[in-house]
């Protein structure tokens, strides 16, 4: 058979070209499963800020073989692309280009111009972002792609903020919150990044009025005591409890402040006095909530002190703690500076510190929403895989705060909320209305702020599919199937969705949770642009393909878990596509187009090593199918791996050489072999292709009459293939093989040198099968005969190696050195010792006996008896060598 592919396979030659033709045919679109069930993945969408890094290429690899699986199996598979507008940081990126470029902030040029620069660069990095995901070979609907600041999508945000708002679940009001002061907005905890700091206690004598005494509080942040509106302490501390009630002086502002008595102090922890800053910290808002403590805020925006902060008004937060702490110094009111690691929270994108301050802004009540949230996870309904996070999930949704969800910035959905500037009336509304509804005033302005990003994300299963309309494809494809995603930032995005899409939808957005770790480099480190140690997947798919960088995030990989980067990984697997490539090419010149037309041929047609090789197949489509069910894509890549190099390439292959090269009496033996190669080669395909989709697709087509391996049926196990006698019988030869290579390896035998293999055996079954394979051995493992004989007619001079069920010698004496061969012998001797030791020992546990199934224990008796067999011939081996 005549083959079109190249003597060497470059991927840069196909990549391309096998895109556009997938793309160009519509292969990626469900439509082509007309009749199959859906089966829907969305994708998360990357932010509009960059290109993709290696994290991203990862979480599409694996959607990209869930979707590619289902393809074949005959689902009508979604695959829905899009990308996230990434409120501030999008931003922050677009105001750093304006003032690079134009030296210029973004009020000077205001917000219609602004906004008009931001969709410009939305516009820009769209493109850059599908045209990599491309390059990876994703094999999305990109006739359905969508962005989260589309049409359709900020219809439903309107939709979503406006049924919430009127069951009561938004509300407005001053509350504690991340407040940024470099990006000057509010902050949602998913955007706060911890990490621990070294920092201070400063311990504060507070005097109480008309006393001599003085209660002492600890802080770490002395510039806040400024808003202090009151002392808390337990209500049953014996130390304290005769004070609730009376005053203490604030230091430094000389304001008399109340000493009150609650249950959040805790008394075993430090002195167990609290300084109350209701304005400044939330623990401390919601105690001031309740003994009506006032509320005074005593920083500006930008993290300066303002008006209320006496003489420190204007200086820094940082200058001012340093220049109050002197001040307490001096007044003889700072007791002790007590040093203290702990947790500092910082802006998740310019990594400033966060204040946590008072602000009137807009909140979800997040009680409601929570709760059938959590039910459908621990129903079932919804299912974390690997079911270890559902404990995360568990505790950050019943812990949940009222979500802060506006933001003082210009790039992002509006909030539909409009007020009247004659009455103050506020109105929520899709559209800005044309007069109050209260005073029928037509002065009316919309708010500033726009929505958090993870309130559009959060509706992103089903305001991707046409919610709130009742489109065809929400009706079909919702609720979806899986969600990928890593677990760094996944609880905080999940729980939106998974809440959201109940309270919209009244069904959970997906079936399950696929959570994968990160890539880490070769050091177990976290890829950063500070390390230098970032990957850029586009240069290794420019260097070794698509195929080799997806196999190599791929193998090696378990749910949850972290990988490391490896640069000989992605060399070995670009070797691993020229294997399969070379294998393919020596297959379809060696058969030829009558081969492939056969669907079946009489098994008893098939010789041994034929059966073996079709009966692994059929093993290996059931575990890997089994082993992709269960989202062990990383098992089922090494499996498929294994089989192909092994199996296929370095034994099927060699073995079936003679019979395709020399002339036969039986010739359907070649026939046989013909067979076998294109039908193993074809479904070993098949299985690759959701993994390494380029190369299946150029070598399939190549090889069969068909436009594309994408709608390929997905091979299931047929149970009139499975050989395992056939199996068992060329395993044995294997190892004969394998036994006679490691000896001549041993011995530094030259490869040109063969000698006669002699065999005895414990029973007549094993050397019937060891004959019936003397051609493979004669061909494989450079013998001129197979013969078997008695014990007695075995030579003086030989080298030895025992196989299961018995032995080979090989008469080598004038090739070896006779010590080397004792030598030899005694390390298998103790190696086989080793074996029968622990074995012996296990089966001796009482424990173990005990508990073990039957199976089990069975396994390790038999394990035993085949060592101390092999031991006694060895030990036989010895004595005569000696």
């Amino acid at each position: 058979m005549e083959t079109n592919m190249s003597t060497v396979y470059n991927p840069k030659e196909i990549e391309e070209k096998l895109y556009s033709h997938w793309e160009s045919k519509g292969y990626f679109r469900p439509e082509i499963n007309p009749k199959g069930d859906p089966y829907t993945i969305i994708m998360p969408p990357p932010n509009i800020t960059g290109q993709l890094h290696l994290g991203h290429a990862f979480d599409g690899t694996l959607q990209d073989i869930l979707i590619r699986w289902k393809r074949m199996e005959g689902y009508a598979a979604l695959w829905l692309p899009g990308t996230d507008h990434a409120s501030i940081a999008t931003e922050v990126k677009v105001v750093e280009k304006i003032k690079n470029e134009e030296g210029l902030s973004k009020e000077d040029i205001g917000r219609e111009e602004f906004l008009s620069r931001a969709w410009d660069w939305a516009g820009d990095y769209k493109k850059r972002i599908t045209d990599q995901f491309k390059k990876l070979g994703a094999s999305c609907d990109w006739s359905r792609e969508r962005f989260t600041m589309d049409e359709g999508c900020s219809e439903a945000v309107k939709e979503a903020f406006i049924k919430l708002y009127d069951k009561g679940l938004i509300y407005r009001g001053n509350r504690i919150i991340n407040w940024c002061p470099d990006c000057k907005t509010a902050l949602s905890d998913a955007e706060v990044e911890y990490s621990e700091k070294e920092g201070h206690f400063w311990h504060i004598r507070y005097q109480i009025k008309d006393s001599n005494e003085f209660l002492v509080v600890a802080t770490t942040r002395p510039e806040t005591m400024l808003g202090d509106s009151g002392v808390a302490v337990h209500p049953l501390d014996e130390r304290y409890k005769h004070l609730i009630g009376k005053t203490v002086i604030l230091p430094l502002m000389d304001r008399e402040i109340p000493i009150v008595g609650d249950n959040y102090v805790d008394m075993e922890f430090g002195t167990g006095v609290v300084k109350m800053t209701p304005a400044h910290d939330p623990n401390d808002f919601e105690v001031g909530l309740r003994h009506n403590l006032k509320q005074i805020r005593v920083m500006n925006d930008d993290a300066t002190m303002n008006e209320l902060a006496g003489k420190y008004q204007g200086q820094d937060r940082m200058e001012a703690r340093h220049r109050i702490v002197e001040d307490l110094q001096t007044l003889g009111n700072l007791v002790e500076i007590e040093k203290h690691d702990h947790n500092v929270g910082a802006c998740y994108r310019c990594d400033t510190i966060v204040e946590p301050i008072i602000s009137r802004q807009w909140f979800v009540d997040m009680k409601p929403l929570a709760d059938p949230a959590i039910e459908v996870v621990k129903n079932g309904t919804t299912r974390f895989i690997p079911d270890r996070f559902n404990k995360i999930y568990y505790n950050w949704m019943e812990n949940v705060r009222d979500w802060c969800i506006s933001r003082q910035l210009w790039w992002g959905h509006r909030i539909p909320a409009y007020y009247c500037d004659e009455c103050g009336e506020v109105m929520v509304a899709k559209k800005q209305p044309d007069t109050c509804s209260k005073c029928n005033s037509n002065s009316i302005t919309q708010d500033e702020d726009v929505l958090d990003t993870w309130f559009s994300s959060g509706l992103w299963p089903f305001s991707t599919l046409g919610w709130p309309d009742k489109t065809e494809d929400l009706k079909k494809y919702y609720p979806t199937d899986v969600l990928v995603t890593a677990y760094d930032i996944i609880f905080f995005w999940v729980a939106r969705m998974i809440f959201s899409g109940v309270e919209h939808t009244g069904e959970t957005p997906f079936k399950d949770v696929y959570i994968h770790g990160l890539i880490r480099d070769s050091q177990g480190r976290k890829m950063s642009k500070s390390l230098g140690n970032g990957i850029d997947p586009l240069e290794v798919i420019d260097q070794y393909g698509s195929d080799a960088l997806r196999f190599t995030i791929i193998t090696g990989n378990a749910a949850g878990n972290d990988i490391r980067w490896s640069d000989d990984k992605v060399i070995s697997n670009r070797n691993f596509a020229n294997k399969i490539w070379n294998a393919s090419r020596f297959v379809m010149m060696n058969i030829d187009e009558n081969t492939l037309e056969q669907e079946c041929i009489a098994l008893d047609n098939l010789q041994n090593a034929d059966k073996w090789i079709i009966s692994r197949l059929n093993n290996i489509v059931t575990e890997v199918t089994d082993n992709m069910s269960k989202y062990e894509l990383g098992i089922a890549a090494q499996k498929l791996y294994d089989f192909i190099w092994n199996e296929f390439c370095d034994w099927y292959i060699e073995l079936v050489k003679s019979r395709l090269y020399k002339d036969t009496d039986k010739e359907y033996d070649k026939v046989a072999a013909q067979y076998t190669l294109a039908f193993v080669l074809k479904n070993v395909l098949k299985l690759l292709h959701p993994f390494m989709p380029f190369i299946t697709e150029e070598i399939y087509t190549n090889l069969v009459n068909e436009e594309t391996i994408m709608n390929a049926k997905w091979p299931i196990y047929m149970e009139e293939l499975n050989f395992a006698t056939e199996e068992n019988e060329i395993e044995l030869i294997m190892n004969t093989i394998k036994t006679i290579r490691n000896i001549r390896a041993e011995m530094n035998v030259i490869p040109s040198r063969k000698a006669e293999i002699l065999i005895t055996t414990q029973d007549k079954e094993t050397e019937n099968i060891i004959l019936k394979g003397k051609e493979y051995i004669m061909s494989l493992a450079n013998a001129t005969n197979v013969k078997a004989v008695e014990k007695f007619e075995i030579p003086e001079n030989v080298v030895s190696g025992v196989i299961n069920g018995g032995e080979i010698f090989i008469p080598m004496s004038d090739l070896i050195d006779r010590e080397k061969e004792i030598e030899r012998l005694t390390k298998e001797k103790n190696n086989l010792e080793k074996e029968v030791e622990r074995v012996t020992k296990k089966l001796s546990n009482k424990g173990f006996v005990g508990k073990a199934p039957e199976n089990i224990i069975k396994q390790e008796q038999d394990k035993k008896e085949k060592y101390e067999k092999m031991l006694n011939n060895v030990m036989e081996m010895l004595t005569k060598h000696k």
